[in-house]
């Protein structure tokens, strides 16, 4: 393992170091993707972050992506600690993205996942990050996908995205991850709760934590009878559901089967790449509208979008009419 660098202040300095096994040098790169985000007015920060993710473009898409999402109380962040154990057990490296709310002062993340995860803290080859969602809604963080990229072009095996747990704003992770993992608990409300807040439809395994606890095979009875009912094609994916006790670690190596039976499932039908594709695809739409705010915001100082309201307001103009001329007027800055 490779130690960081401090004389590493170059992007490309920092993308080599990284990918030669620098804990340092990742997370002054997630930090320069967080920094990024967060201040979009700042031009040296957005090329440093567009030069850092064209050198690790060509590293990336070989770490398994896997989502771990849930109500609150459900036990996220003693699973995912669990997970990373038997992870490391079977010699993977593993990164975790741990995505809490963020304090409404100082903008950072609220709960702070690493506490809970501290006994991975010295072994070289496991990455915890908490990251704010800095309101962000579906569990996530803006800024997790070139986050991900970052501990993909670094080496890491298997990438733990564990959201903020929101309910019914946590299916967006379905669209992250290669894998998506739902925990549920007993005591945490029915089948037909569970089903009310989205979860059901975007789960590959479904894992009933604290299966110790009075009710876990009730839970587990009517978490089948639910996905029973749901219309699959024949060759679909068939979701396990397994009882695990994170606490003790009891069922999370039946977890990581589970996770790389699901890998390979992926793979043999080609879903891998498509899903693949989807995230490309919407992180790159992502962009590109943040990238038209940014111009439209800049604009005549942000006048002419307010003009605009006041013209739809008064009814001078139609919304579409006053969407059609901010495009043009977007046209014409951007041929400028």
């Amino acid at each position: 393992m490779i130690g960081g660098r401090a004389g590493a202040t170059s992007v490309a300095e920092l993308v080599e170091a990284a990918r030669g096994g620098s804990p340092r040098a990742v997370a002054r790169l997630v930090s320069l993707v967080e920094d990024g985000a967060s201040r979009p007015d700042r031009d040296d920060l957005a090329e440093r972050l567009r030069e850092a993710m064209a050198l690790l473009a060509p590293h990336t898409g070989r770490a398994h992506v896997v989502g771990l999402t849930g109500a609150p109380g459900v036990g996220k962040s003693t699973s995912t600690s669990a997970l990373v154990t038997e992870l490391r057990r079977r010699g993977r490296r593993v990164g975790v993205l741990a995505v809490d709310p963020s304090s409404p002062f100082s903008g950072g993340a609220l709960l702070g996942d690493r506490i809970r995860m501290g006994d991975h803290a010295t072994d070289p080859d496991v990455y915890i990050r908490s990251m704010a969602s800095r309101g962000h809604l579906g569990g996530l963080a803006w800024s997790t996908p070139q986050a991900l990229r970052v501990l993909d072009a670094a080496g890491f095996d298997v990438v733990l995205v564990e959201t903020v747990g929101v309910g019914q704003s946590e299916v967006e992770i379905a669209g992250l991850a290669d894998t998506t993992v739902v925990l549920l608990a007993p005591g945490m409300g029915d089948g037909i709760q569970a089903a009310k807040a989205g979860i059901l439809e975007v789960g590959d395994l479904y894992v009933v934590n604290k299966a110790d606890r009075d009710g876990a095979d009730q839970v587990r009875r009517e978490l089948r009878g639910m996905l029973n009912l749901a219309d699959r094609p024949a060759d679909a994916w068939k979701q396990p559901i397994l009882p695990t006790v994170a606490q003790t670690g009891d069922g999370v190596a039946a977890v990581a089967e589970k996770l790389d039976e699901h890998r390979a499932w992926l793979t043999d039908t080609g879903a891998l790449d498509r899903r693949r594709r989807r995230r490309a695809r919407a992180e790159v739409e992502a962009i590109a509208l943040t990238t038209l705010r940014r111009t439209w915001a800049g604009f005549a100082g942000g006048a002419a979008l307010d003009d605009l309201a006041d013209d739809v307001v008064a009814g001078r103009r139609d919304p579409y009419a006053a969407a059609d001329r901010l495009l043009a007027a977007t046209d014409t800055t951007a041929s400028a």
